[in-house]
């Protein structure tokens, strides 16, 4: 829109296009317009600042050119140059069409959104996380957990978790793992499915513990022992780091694993499965297998006793002395600690802490010790 309308160019504009409107005959258009394009193709001498103005008015097919010269006086040096500069012309051929003219494009009926484009990972594969290592330290005594059978008990997988603890140097985490998958529990009652696998490193970050191995155990085992022997890592990685709510994700040379002893796994990380399910019911804490004690000595442990009453048996290897009796835990029906305290002879002796079935009185839950007594 203009904004002088009194402006001398723009009237001077008016005045040229409708006089050139004027003499145009439609009947005779196309040859008049044919005559003016032959003109206009001859070399013409014109002024540097003639300016070109354009009309075209259409019959069945026309274009008319118009150029109106106009002083420079004659305009102001704040307006705009016109469309097309005096060095430019314009011709338009208009070719009848026999096809239907085409509506407007569709316009969308909304805007593409201006947030970033987000893709969705459907795999399960975890994500990628960039752990920490423990701290080294120069010695410690940590937890491990080991796999032995429920003695008088055939229910379940016939298998649960015992702990021992050994003395380490270095990362904690990481040498309790190394110990579980490389070295023999000090209690030949108990053994590891992991020996013959090797870890390469236990790292941390937030929630969540990655256990690389250079190496899995190949070991298959049935769906109820390999959960148990899945949980042994899982409760011994716990264990050193006093946390049970953190998550064990399990991968072999940075890859999550979807195999472990010959059951399918999601690739996702381990949680902790409830101790009545895993963990053994009845065990003996201290003193440790092949401890040398004085007498009398005190026995420490852990069960879940029904009634809170566990019961124990002390047998000399040598004469075959028996001494029995039996405690309490602190609470029954859950895992609670014991403690009792006997006289023994020197000698070799054999501990066992065991609970008797309601059913029918049978032992089960046997859990063992050697020791020597000075």
């Amino acid at each position: 829109m203009n904004d002088h309308p009194d402006d001398r160019f723009d009237e001077l504009m008016r005045r040229a296009l409708a006089e050139e409107a004027d003499r145009i005959e439609p009947a005779d258009g196309l040859h008049e317009i044919q005559a003016r394009v032959r003109d206009q193709r001859k070399p013409v001498n014109r002024r540097p600042w003639a300016l070109a103005v354009g009309a075209a008015v259409v019959g069945t097919a026309a274009a008319v050119g118009a150029f109106t010269l106009l002083d420079d006086n004659t305009r102001n040096a704040d307006q705009p140059e016109v469309a097309g500069s005096p060095s430019a012309t314009a011709s338009a051929t208009i070719q009848p069409s026999t096809e239907a003219s085409a509506g407007p494009s569709a316009l969308p009926t909304s805007m593409p959104s201006a947030k970033p484009s987000q893709t969705i990972n459907s795999s399960t594969e975890p994500p990628k996380t960039v752990g920490v290592p423990e701290a080294e330290v120069k010695a410690r005594a940590v937890p491990v957990y080991w796999v032995g059978r429920t003695i008088g008990n055939d229910t379940g997988a016939g298998v649960r978790l015992y702990r021992t603890f050994t003395r380490i140097s270095g990362r904690p985490t990481l040498e309790a793992v190394r110990t579980m998958t490389s070295e023999k529990s000090s209690d030949p009652d108990y053994y590891s499915p992991w020996i013959g696998s090797a870890v390469n490193s236990v790292t941390k970050s937030g929630d969540l513990v990655t256990v690389d191995f250079k190496l899995l155990p190949r070991e298959k085992l049935d769906p109820a022992a390999a959960n148990i022997a899945t949980q042994q890592l899982v409760y011994t990685v716990q264990a050193v780091l006093g946390d049970s709510s953190q998550q064990i994700l399990v991968t072999e040379q940075g890859q999550a694993t979807r195999e472990l002893f010959g059951q399918a796994l999601s690739g996702q990380p381990l949680s902790r499965a409830q101790a009545m399910d895993v963990q053994a019911l009845v065990w003996i804490e201290s003193p440790e297998q092949k401890a040398t004690v004085r007498s009398p000595v005190t026995v420490r442990g852990t069960a879940a006793a029904y009634e809170a009453t566990v019961n124990w048996q002390a047998t000399n290897l040598k004469t075959k002395t028996v001494v029995k009796n039996y405690t309490n835990t602190q609470e029954g029906m859950k895992f609670s600690p014991f403690t009792f305290t006997t006289k023994l002879a020197p000698g070799e002796w054999q501990l066992e802490v065991f609970m008797l079935s309601g059913e029918d009185g049978h032992i089960t839950d046997t859990d063992s010790k050697t020791i020597f007594v000075k």
